[in-house]
């Protein structure tokens, strides 16, 4: 099932176009949504909430068309907004508790489900301070708890590590694998830090400038586990570069003895080094990595815009 589609979507705010023809289907279990400030990401969550109504095109979330269905589709999604909207003199309790209601559920239940999230999220104990007391990771936790009180099948979150010490970071981050490992609930994670969307989602969308400069299935990007290897050698000649690509390796050769390897994920380092000492070839320096989401971030900063499936 398609969590998020987008077809032709454009947005103008003030005359001006901010997202701009906007086509993807997306439906990993936990998308992360990327780009540099200005892009569109946080114009695109209201969006996809129905707070601002495409002026072309279409958006539609768990099949909803968010222009036709945006209280459905509310009433679907739980959201985590990056700036604090509290109201500082309610207990944590009596805030998810409201936010809850606000939502749908029933007065009756509302109490229960707040209860439930806040301990979910580890504020069990604290659920009757009031909210002005919390530091602030505790604020964003409680900002998660409302955000999942009514039962939503669809959680976005934005930015939702934003200033946190890497403790709480790292609570954060766990708390987001449990929801999206539970399997009811996918997630849509809008972020600035790479290593968020890294550690916890499956596909990402990258926007740039209004419009969509790539989406990937990281899942299978991390499947592949594409080895790349730079290396420069001395005595290494033709018999050698047969000899790699035996292996299973592509390579290419360029000046003053200098390798780039693409490794399957069978073929280790030491592979190399034993066709090496058979071929008399000494191996001088070598620099091993795998692809990354940085990679696929940079390689979309630097295309042309457009709809594009990365694959490095």
């Amino acid at each position: 099932m398609n969590i998020i589609e987008l077809d032709g979507l454009e947005v103008r705010l003030g005359g001006r176009v901010v997202l701009d023809r906007l086509t993807g289907k997306l439906a990993g279990r936990a998308i992360g949504l990327l780009g540099p400030n200005g892009s569109g990401k946080s114009t695109l969550i209201n969006t996809l909430l129905g707070f601002h109504e495409p002026s072309q095109g279409t958006a539609r979330v768990l099949g909803m068309d968010t222009r036709r269905q945006g209280r459905e589709v509310r009433a679907s999604v739980g959201y985590m907004p990056e700036n604090d909207s509290f109201i500082g003199n309610l207990t944590g309790i009596r805030f998810v508790r409201y936010m809850a209601e606000l939502a749908g559920v029933p007065s009756a239940h509302a109490l229960e489900r707040a209860h439930e999230s806040l301990f979910y999220v580890g504020l069990g104990e604290v659920r009757y301070r009031k909210i002005s007391t919390y530091s602030l990771g505790m604020k964003q936790l409680v900002k998660l708890a409302q955000a999942l009180a009514h039962g939503p099948k669809l959680l976005i979150l934005d930015e939702p590590t934003n200033g946190l010490d890497p403790l709480a970071r790292q609570r954060m981050i766990d708390l987001v694998r449990d929801v999206r490992d539970a399997g009811d609930i996918r997630l849509l994670i809008s972020s600035h830090l790479l290593r968020d969307i890294d550690d916890t989602c499956d596909e990402v969308l990258i926007l740039k400038a209004g419009r969509i400069a790539a989406i990937s299935n990281l899942e299978e990007e991390r499947r592949a586990h594409r080895k790349f290897i730079e290396m420069e050698t001395a005595g290494a000649g033709e018999a050698f570069a047969n000899a790699i690509r035996e292996l299973g390796c592509e390579c290419a050769v360029f000046p003053h003895d200098r390798w780039k390897l693409v490794m399957p994920e069978q073929v280790e380092i030491r592979d190399l080094y034993a066709v090496a000492a058979r071929q008399g070839v000494q191996i001088r320096k070598m620099h091993h990595r795998r692809d990354s989401l940085e990679d696929i971030f940079l390689k979309a900063m630097d295309s042309e815009l457009g709809v594009t499936r990365v694959g490095l």
